[in-house]
């Protein structure tokens, strides 16, 4: 089976397993080892548990995830900054960075008509381009806002509060966020009716090729 039937093919319930793990596996090493051992110790654990992920990702799909990746690469440099000048402001710093990334690539797939959100939530929903576009804004929009919040935080409140903020404040509002969007998704959600023809014919093709 060659690599574009591989991605017609639904996600299995352990390999979303495995990609879970790959995505959050970094943040807990990072809280887990910060209990145990302060910052420093945390930017090292969650540094080689980014490298860990991304070989993960290789072994297990056979490319590699562009969230963790994006995040690994990160994470190595602003860990790196952080030991290399002993201040712990660079690892704080990081989420403000990837989320104004992340952001900036959603605004810039907008403006240049290509909804970019459709790479990464594709193989989870099939939406109109309408659909695709107004969640685009939406997760642009959030992302800007954690990376002002997390400004805020780790700015003006203690570094164990930060922590928290990073490993379950980050996460449960992008949950919540997430969940937020279904109502969206529903309205904007291609028939499945449609979306079997779409896919039939991507089938054949691969067949037929």
């Amino acid at each position: 089976m060659n690599d574009e039937a591989k991605r017609l093919e639904p996600m299995s319930p352990a390999n979303s397993h495995v990609k879970l793990l790959i995505e959050f596996g970094p943040l807990a090493a990072f809280g887990i080892t910060y209990l145990a051992g302060g910052i420093f110790w945390a930017t090292a654990a969650v540094m080689v548990a980014s490298v860990i992920a991304l070989a993960a990702s290789w072994q297990r799909f056979g490319r590699l995830l562009p969230v963790p990746l994006l995040t690994a690469a990160l994470v190595v440099v602003f860990g790196g900054l952080t030991f290399w000048l002993n201040d712990p402001r660079f690892i704080k710093i990081k989420p403000t960075i990837i989320n104004l990334l992340f952001a900036g690539v959603l605004l810039f797939g907008l403006m240049t008509g290509r909804p970019l959100l459709k790479l990464l939530l594709g193989e989870a929903f099939s939406l109109t381009q309408e659909g695709w576009r107004k969640l685009s804004v939406r997760w642009a929009l959030f992302f800007l806002g954690l990376a002002g919040l997390n400004e805020v935080v780790w700015r003006n409140f203690s570094e164990a509060f930060w922590v928290n903020f990073k490993v379950f404040g980050i996460l449960g509002l992008s949950l919540i966020f997430a969940m937020a969007q279904v109502g969206l998704i529903k309205r904007h959600e291609v028939r499945n009716e449609a979306r079997t023809e779409d896919e039939s014919r991507a089938s054949d093709k691969v067949r037929a090729d």
